[in-house]
């Protein structure tokens, strides 16, 4: 079986999925982002309901600090929880509340991102229950040089198993003896959705896993499971990464709404 053909098989009830939404109402380049309107309702919205079409999710959570955005839930089907203003990141957001969600498998899905594929978020959950890796994570190939340089673009290299090796902005690996501009000639580059899909037990111990150097230097934080041992198993996928971080993107995703 190839990495992007994942056959769905059924989970066990003790592996049973949710999906949270870490969603804070602070954005520097685009404000109050995740209540802007796309095609006539709050982007949230459309976030919350391509969730909810994920065949293997049984409940959609939003996780956020602010009360606007916990009110703005109302009567969507999804669940909102209120979380510490202090956390550090969307991990941390939803792992300060693990205890009231349910499941085996917890899904963080970003609000920044309206046109989210449920059949990723099943992807991802089958990728954990068909492995032992302790997260799981899917990837899109890069097609161009504007991609690979963008440090916006978080890039990933694999071993043999689609295990992560590492998450960069920096185009990985280097090319010796080639100009940028060859590079996707000579190989593959890989670039991160940003989603990702957790065993229980990972945001559990959240707290204890300690941030890294890594981490603080390229601003990821999926690199504090990998500097702490821990596997995220990757898959590829041949949907395309969208996600609103500026007025131009969420011009964007409106026509690209409205046009479906």
């Amino acid at each position: 079986m190839t990495r992007s053909s994942m056959k769905i098989l059924p989970l066990d009830p003790s592996d049973q999925a949710v999906v949270a939404i870490p969603a804070r109402i602070g954005s520097t380049r685009l404000p109050r982002k995740v209540l802007l309107e796309i095609n006539g309702k709050p982007m949230l919205h459309h976030v919350i309901e391509r969730s909810q079409k994920a065949e293997l999710v049984t409940k959609v959570f939003v996780i956020t600090d602010n009360e606007e955005v916990f009110e703005s839930v109302g009567s969507t089907g999804a669940k909102a929880l209120m979380s510490d203003p202090e956390c550090s990141s969307g991990t941390a957001r939803i792992a300060s509340v693990i205890d009231q969600l349910p499941g085996g498998i917890i899904i963080n899905v970003q609000a920044d991102q309206p046109v989210v594929e449920p059949k990723l978020i099943d992807g991802i959950i089958q990728k954990l229950v068909n492995t032992e890796a302790d997260i799981s994570t899917p990837i899109w190939q890069i097609q161009t040089t504007e991609q690979l340089s963008d440090a916006s673009v978080v890039k990933v290299v694999c071993g043999h198993q689609g295990e992560a090796l590492y998450f960069s902005r920096s185009p990985v690996p280097y090319i010796r003896d080639r100009k940028l501009t060859e590079w996707l000639d000579v190989t593959e580059f890989w670039g991160h959705h940003g989603i990702y899909g957790f065993r229980r037990n990972i945001l559990k111990n959240f707290d204890s896993i300690p941030s890294g150097r890594l981490e603080n230097l390229e601003k990821l934080e999926q690199l504090r499971f990998l500097e702490a041992g821990y596997c995220i198993r990757t898959f590829s996928t041949s949907y395309k990464h969208l996600s609103v971080d500026n007025p131009e993107d969420l011009k964007f995703i409106n026509k690209l709404v409205q046009s479906t």
